[in-house]
């Protein structure tokens, strides 16, 4: 079974870019068929899927973020990335990363998950 480790800083100000890694291990992020992705579930809110990084490295990312989402990877570390700009407050939440073998994953009790890591938008 993969293990997943989100790690990032913790508070970012408004209009400023949030930067996440995930580091994977006991597993390849190049393993075919497996999707990489990013979800983050918001203070009294629901799971909210935010894009992914296959095992090919394409991606694809939730059109509700509004072209704000990059994901990228460096295989040779095994690790894949999340940059989220212009950020708001409305963009504090815990992030997630995960490993499916499903494109969009919404919901906890399907594939892989790291443990999460909060993240504030406050000036």
């Amino acid at each position: 079974q993969p293990q997943l480790q989100e790690s990032g800083p913790g508070l970012v100000k408004p209009s400023q870019t949030l930067s996440l890694t995930c580091t994977v291990s006991r597993g390849s992020i190049t393993t075919n068929y497996f999707y990489w992705s990013w979800i983050r579930q918001a203070p009294g809110k629901g799971l909210e899927w935010i894009g992914h990084i296959d095992y090919s490295g394409t991606t694809y990312y939730s059109p509700s973020l509004n072209g704000r989402t990059s994901i990228t990877r460096d295989t040779s570390k095994n690790q894949f990335f999340l940059s989220l700009s212009s950020v708001t407050p409305e963009d504090t939440a815990v992030y997630y990363c995960a490993r499916s073998t499903t494109p969009v994953l919404t919901t906890r009790d399907r594939g892989y998950w790291g443990q999460g890591t909060q993240v504030t938008v406050s000036s």
